[in-house]
Parts: structure tokens; C-alpha cells; sequence
């Protein structure tokens, strides 16, 4: 999936987000040919969406023109490239990732032993 990735930061890239087939086989080729720290950065990213399906999400469109970057796809990639994870992501892909809730017990156990009031009972 770190392709997809690459495809979204390729067209965030260009003006208008937008870029041919021939531009992005270029700059997609340059970039996943230029070394490791290219490679682990986009692996990095793509493992925090495993799932990542750029155009069924939405985050791209496609036309006779070339690809084009959506603002869900430019959120997204904002998201995706924050190091802290918010908690909240964005709208676009809340639904497909399942929802985790916490849960804290505050209430506190009785204290062990007698309280300050009392005295314990020799035998």
C-alpha cells in the first residue's frame, strides 16, 4: 500500500493536485527507486491505513486528463503524516476503521486494615 501513499504525496505535489499518467509513472518511478529512506517513510505511513484503497475512498479521482488529489485525500494524507495520531481521524475514513473504546474503573477499594478511628481488638 505504500504505493498508494506515494501516489497521494506525488499529486499533493502538483499544482491543482492533478498530474497526467505519464507525470506520475515518472515521479512515481523516481521515488520508489530512490532509496531506503523513501521506501521506509512510505511503509511507515502505509502501515498506519493497512487497508488503504485510495480511489474507493475517495481521496483521488480519475479522468481522461489524469489524477487528480480530493481535499478528503489531501485530509487524509494530513492525517496520515501527523506524528501524533489525533484522536479523532478524519470524517472521509471513519468508516473503515473499527472504533475502540476505553474504559476506567475510578472507584476505589475500601482501605485495608482499620481506619484512623479505630484500634484493633487484642486476642
Amino acid at each position: 500500500m505504500s504505493f498508494q501513499v506515494t501516489l497521494l504525496k506525488v499529486l499533493a505535489g502538483h499544482p491543482d493536485g492533478r498530474a497526467s499518467v505519464a507525470d506520475l509513472r515518472h515521479y512515481v518511478g523516481i521515488l520508489m527507486t530512490s532509496g531506503s529512506d523513501w521506501t521506509e517513510r512510505m511503509n511507515g505511513l502505509a502501515a498506519r491505513a493497512p487497508d488503504l484503497d485510495i480511489v474507493a475512498e475517495g481521496f483521488v479521482q480519475r479522468d481522461e486528463n489524469g489524477w487528480q488529489i480530493t481535499d478528503a485525500g489531501r485530509e487524509f494524507l494530513d492525517w496520515l503524516e501527523t506524528p501524533a495520531r489525533p484522536a479523532r481521524l478524519p470524517r472521509s475514513a471513519q468508516a473503515t476503521v473499527p472504533r475502540l473504546r476505553l474504559v476506567v474503573d475510578n472507584t476505589r477499594s475500601p482501605p485495608l486494615g482499620p481506619g484512623p478511628d479505630q484500634t484493633r481488638r487484642s486476642a
